[in-house]
């Protein structure tokens, strides 16, 4: 999944490196519980809640590659379901503009066995408003320099 943002890729990444507003842009996360004060650097955490009250799961998903302001890649966890690969590829698109690119696979628990059409589509949906999301805040930051 990718989506070209109208932001220069450091204002992308600086996004991506505020762990706070993780809830704002990531679906699916709803709270932010804690983020440790070393993020987005490798082994550092975002402590989150996922799904709606009263069911939401509290996990925690930890960087394993940050190369700013071109990539970061982390282990999303949401157990008893499992947990994810998720890697933010950006990359500069004339001037000003980044193609973000976001990949998304599980690589543990019963979700890393369940692939269907329904569950790849609503994977493509989430992530393609995760990236609405992202760029709404990225752009927002922009104009307000």
């Amino acid at each position: 999944m990718e989506k070209v943002i109208d932001a220069s890729p450091q204002q992308v990444f600086d996004v991506l490196a505020d762990g706070w507003t993780y809830s704002d842009w990531v679906v699916g996360t709803t709270h932010m519980r804690d983020v440790d004060d070393a993020w987005p650097r490798v082994g550092s955490q975002l402590h989150h809640r996922a799904g709606p009250w009263p069911f939401s799961l509290q996990d925690a998903s930890t960087v394993l590659v940050c190369e700013p302001p071109h990539r970061l890649v982390l282990r999303a966890g949401l157990w008893p379901a499992g947990e994810a690969i998720v890697a933010f590829t950006l990359q500069p698109v004339g001037e000003g503009a980044t193609r973000v690119r976001l990949g998304e696979e599980f690589a543990a628990g019963p979700l890393r066995w369940v692939h269907n059409k329904i569950n790849e589509m609503v994977l493509h949906l989430r992530n393609r408003e995760t990236l609405n999301r992202l760029s709404d805040i990225a752009t927002r930051q922009r104009s307000a320099r």
